[in-house]
């Protein structure tokens, strides 16, 4: 292994989160709408939004590791990006499916507005799948591009 791979995964690792963090954040406030909690005070709002970005967050971060742990290659994110995509994905999707459902039809924490598109069969909202589809495919990417980019310098 040379010195660049042992440099760039904590790198893109770091990249990975910072980015993941801010956009999950502008994901939460943009799909506000779609959540009953958009009736209720803006402070009540916010915290909402600061407590699920947190939560998204470290399911990113746990997913990337899990996934990372499972299949990457000793050179990634050079070799086997891919397959630590593909299982980063699985990971975050599939807990999201999970987390809707137990919180939404089960514990009644949140619960969607009429406006929420929703999976057939699940019920679960589209907005929060797409969210751990879009989120973590960009945040790779661009945490991915800009390490290539240091290591360039």
């Amino acid at each position: 292994m040379t010195d660049r791979h042992q440099r760039s995964w904590p790198i893109v690792l770091r990249h990975y989160l910072a980015i993941s963090l801010a956009l999950h954040l502008a994901w939460e406030i943009a799909q506000l709408p779609l959540f009953t909690i958009s009736e209720e005070p803006w402070q009540k709002q916010a915290f909402a939004v600061f407590h699920c970005t947190l939560g998204d967050g470290m399911i990113a971060g746990l997913s990337l590791l899990l996934a990372l742990a499972a299949v990457a290659a000793p050179t990634w994110p050079e070799q086997g990006l891919v397959k630590t995509w593909a299982l980063m994905l699985i990971l975050g999707v599939g807990y999201t499916i999970y987390s809707e459902w137990i919180n939404v039809s089960v514990r009644g924490s949140w619960a969607y507005n009429s406006s929420m598109p929703r999976l057939p069969i699940l019920g679960t909202g589209i907005s929060p799948v797409l969210q751990w589809i879009v989120v973590p495919t960009l945040s790779l990417h661009l945490a991915t591009r800009r390490s290539k980019r240091q290591d360039e310098r």
